[in-house]
């Protein structure tokens, strides 16, 4: 375990196993649960050790922040990215841009802390490109997406060796792999 969010979403995904066999637990217990797997006394325990041996990131200098990267994902048909982004894997659009009427679109979408840029402008991007998207509750978001009954894709729950993933195919030969990174993967 490398950092106190993989202790979390141990004990998340405990709860998650365990609802699946309808036994139901509140998270404070799996928390002690994980606690004592790793033959701790209690969570408050296992969380200072965690804590405590997790890597401090590197400082940045002053005034310098840099936060996550936005894809910029290449598309050809508006209608068609609007059915898969927006219908199928559930995305909002946040904001439009075109030059004129009738010029390619340069759009942002959104889901959770998931950003996306799509873009009709040739040279923007390439096809073919692959995201890799970090999650939690990737069962569920699966769930969800088969229960949509998209036509065109009906992706698999894929056991990796850093975690689990489902990986979708947009209408434009660009791919979105979703993963719930286990302790290895992070």
């Amino acid at each position: 375990m490398r950092s106190f969010r993989d202790a979390k979403a141990m004990a998340r995904s405990l709860r998650e196993e365990l609802s699946a066999r309808s036994i139901d637990i509140p998270h404070a217990l799996a928390l002690e649960l994980v606690a004592k797997q790793f033959g701790l006394a209690d969570w408050n325990t296992l969380s200072a050790r965690v804590d405590a041996a997790s890597p401090s990131p590197a400082a940045e200098p002053p005034g310098i922040a840099i936060k996550p990267a936005i894809p910029v994902i290449r598309s050809f048909d508006e209608a068609k990215a609007r059915e898969f982004y927006c219908g199928f894997l559930g995305m909002a659009v946040d904001w439009e841009h075109r030059f004129h009427p009738g010029a390619p679109l340069y759009v942002q979408l959104s889901r959770g802390e998931l950003l996306v840029h799509l873009s009709e402008h040739h040279g923007d991007a390439s096809p073919g490109a692959t995201c890799f998207v970090r999650m939690s509750g990737i069962r569920a978001f699966h769930a969800e997406l088969i229960g949509r009954n998209y036509a065109n894709n009906r992706p698999g729950l894929e056991q990796q060796d850093w975690g689990l993933e489902v990986t979708v195919n947009d209408p434009f030969g660009n791919r979105l792999r979703f993963c719930e990174q286990n302790a290895q993967g992070a």
